[in-house]
């Protein structure tokens, strides 16, 4: 176990995996917070409730941070080691000029979205996990739960320079997506002509999926609320 984890192809492995893992995260993620834009806050109250309370999703928690921290751990190791002896970073097949270039700064693009997170689980999670939250109710008292809504929609609302940095972050992360996706399918073993094709094309109508779906909520609240 030990040499996979020190080989190259181990380390490309890991990436791969945790990557995928955490784009499932991401599209969850994603799933909840597009109820943002949707009536008074209830459905994404009860949302956010249920993903706080639910005994797979707390299981799933710890697992996640330790995704992220072997992601960024082992994408470091390789571009110290790509930079020594110049191999590639992930396999890399002719595409458009978009994804060759972020096939090529994947950890400039990586690094900023890490500054990103910071700034987002600081305003975000650590407020709803260790901060004082108000309260609402419903089905007529006898639910309550946090007001989880209140909290995110006050910042984009009275925060437009936050709503910037969420869309710049969106797009971060699009740009990062648009070569990680299929790279990461490469390295398990799709990595056929016909397969590479085809995921190349996954991967682009995923990254914007994902870049305009984080971003259009930060201009909701800019625009319309």
């Amino acid at each position: 176990m030990s040499g996979l984890l020190s080989s190259s192809l181990g380390r490309k492995l890991i990436m791969s995996v945790t990557g995928l893992f955490l784009m499932l995260f991401l599209t969850v993620h994603l799933s909840v917070n597009l109820l943002l834009m949707f009536g008074d806050g209830e459905l994404f109250n009860q949302a956010a409730h249920f993903m706080a309370t639910n005994p797979a999703v707390k299981i799933m928690e710890p697992i996640l941070a330790a995704g992220f921290i072997f992601h960024i751990f082992y994408a470091t190791i390789i571009t110290v080691r790509n930079q020594k002896a110049r191999p590639v970073k992930y396999a890399v097949t002719k595409g458009n000029e978009l994804t060759s270039w972020s096939s090529k700064n994947m950890y400039i693009l990586g690094g900023m979205l890490f500054i990103f997170m910071a700034i987002h689980i600081a305003n975000f999670f650590w407020h709803i996990k260790f901060g004082e939250m108000h309260q609402v109710t419903y089905d007529n008292g006898l639910t309550y739960v946090d007001d989880t809504y209140s909290l995110v929609a006050g910042l984009f609302i009275n925060y437009w320079m936050y709503d910037v940095l969420y869309i710049i972050g969106a797009i971060l992360l699009g740009l990062h997506l648009s070569h990680g996706f299929w790279s990461a399918f490469q390295t398990i073993g799709w990595n056929s002509n016909v397969w590479i094709k085809r995921l190349e094309i996954v991967a682009k109508v995923f990254a914007v999926v994902m870049a305009v779906g984080f971003s259009i909520i930060p201009l909701f609240f800019l625009f319309f609320k």
